[in-house]
């Protein structure tokens, strides 16, 4: 007999909601269900697998954000020291008068930019999307795609530096490019490519086998598809590769040297769990420490101020009314009104999720650990008609269940 997380999302599979999904729920020290409905690619009429990999968009930001982590631990750098010792580019900032104003109505910054306002989204670094006016349109024509960008890594950082902030450096909590630009950071104080860092210090220490910024071709049958909706409201495919889906989900070219820290990574379910275990673990996952409980613990804090937690949106909708934000990642605060579609779960539950419809939370309350991944995708102008969000009433439906 089905299980009856299979049989929720199975619905949402065939009212051609989601093409796909596959979750699981660790708990107790072993998986607990892992289940795979729907389709890994409709066309090739190839199955959903617990194995599929996936990607993970913004549920990269707390691996990124982790190693980061390690390398204050080991003294490399510490939280509040300015950026422009390893980028010199952020040495004269300017902000913008208005967030909708001209690029040149600015004014100096009132400080430099630390590594705790990239881990925390205080830096005044953005996303365009995020805003109306000309930032919006400066971002994607300095930068390129939010995620793979045919810039060097040193042009990216020129670039993103000579834009103007949209706040003041620690003024508030504004999404965007601090993760990747942290993740650049990483790749020169380590001197090697981000890539090679995480699968040196997280990857390959907890068998992340099938986790990286690239899908080897011996394993491309076992990427999903990407899948979006047309003004109907039907599925439709968003075939990897192409512009016309956004530029989120342009998939990288064999020449490109930038990897985004903030949002590139593939996964599967067993590898995430693999990172994700950590937070249930006190810094460490089957004997392999990657941060010190302390460590962990300021990971897993709010480091937001009243005020900031109050005016934290992403397109008009607030983000922290029982949520706080750690370096990387949401925190529980108010388990009674949390939102699950970031985490939920007891004080001090942890989750980020990802554009494509992936998610995850681990609650060191109980020990939990929860994946969900999708390749779903909606056009910005589709959020208001409510076009292709039902993968979010599937995440709620399967963390119902999986808390049951």
């Amino acid at each position: 007999m089905d299980h009856p997380i299979t049989k929720a999302l199975e619905k949402y599979v065939d009212a051609d909601e989601l093409a796909g999904a596959a979750a699981l729920v660790w708990r107790d020290g072993r998986v607990q269900h892992a289940v795979a409905v729907g389709w890994r690619d409709m066309d090739a009429m190839a199955l959903m697998t617990r194995d599929t990999i996936f990607r993970i968009a913004s549920m990269t930001k707390p691996v990124t954000s982790t190693a980061a982590l390690m390398l204050i631990e080991e003294g490399a750098f510490a939280l509040d020291d300015p950026i422009s010792r390893w980028a010199p580019e952020f040495s004269q900032m300017r902000v913008l008068r208005s967030p909708t104003g001209p690029l040149d109505d600015t004014d100096a910054a009132n400080r430099e930019i630390t590594f705790d306002d990239l881990l925390t989204h205080r830096s005044g670094i953005t996303y365009g999307d995020f805003h109306a006016g000309p930032i919006a349109a400066a971002y994607f024509a300095a930068l390129g795609s939010d995620i793979d960008s045919h810039l060097s890594p040193d042009d990216w950082i020129a670039a993103l530096a000579a834009l103007p902030l949209i706040d003041q450096p620690g003024a508030g909590f504004h999404y965007g490019h601090s993760t990747h630009l942290l993740g650049l950071l990483i790749a020169r104080i380590e001197g090697a490519p981000l890539s090679e860092v995480l699968q040196r210090r997280i990857f390959a220490p907890l068998g992340m086998k099938d986790t990286g910024f690239t899908v080897p071709v011996a394993k491309h049958e076992r990427r999903a598809q990407m899948y979006g909706f047309d003004a109907a409201g039907r599925i439709i495919p968003r075939p990897l590769g192409t512009k016309d889906a956004g530029a989120l989900l342009a998939e990288r070219s064999d020449d490109m040297t930038n990897v985004s820290g903030g949002g590139g990574l593939w996964s599967t379910l067993d590898d995430y769990l693999a990172f994700a275990r950590m937070f249930v673990g006190e810094g460490s996952v089957d004997g392999v420490r990657l941060l010190k409980p302390e460590t962990l613990a300021l990971m897993t804090a709010n480091h937001l101020t009243e005020d900031q937690r109050a005016r934290g949106e992403n397109f008009g909708m607030p983000l922290f009314t029982a949520h706080g934000f750690g370096l990387g990642l949401a925190v529980v605060m108010d388990p009674e009104t949390a939102a699950v579609t970031r985490c939920k779960g007891g004080v001090g539950t942890v989750g980020w999720p990802g554009a494509y419809g992936g998610w995850w939370q681990a609650d060191p309350t109980d020990g939990s650990v929860m994946i969900f991944l999708a390749h779903n995708i909606f056009e910005l102008e589709q959020l208001a008609q409510g076009i292709g969000l039902a993968v979010y009433g599937a995440i709620t439906e399967f963390h119902g269940l999986a808390s049951a």
